[in-house]
């Protein structure tokens, strides 16, 4: 299963889902808090704990496949492990 936390506004995020929907890929999607041009406000605390807990960061877009056992961070980098995984 790939686990996506990301903000809705954040034009990164918005590229990974983007690619998701491209490879026509099911995915959960978590909305830990907004992007940092909205002050980066935590929405939900719960998520926004266990996503430092499973990545050690607080960073969106970060994207766990639990299938894989992967967990990345950075569009780009997710993007490209996507294509390389699920194209």
């Amino acid at each position: 299963m790939l686990e996506l936390y990301q903000a809705e506004g954040c034009p990164h995020s918005a590229d990974v889902r983007e690619k998701l929907t491209d490879l026509g890929v099911s995915y959960v999607i978590h909305n830990p808090r907004r992007p940092g041009s909205e002050g980066g406000d935590v929405l939900n605390d719960g998520t926004q704990q266990a996503m430092e807990a499973i990545g050690g960061e607080d960073s969106i877009p970060f994207l766990v496949d639990t299938a894989r056992e992967e967990a990345l961070y950075e569009s780009e980098e997710i993007v490209d492990y996507l294509e390389a995984h699920y194209a």
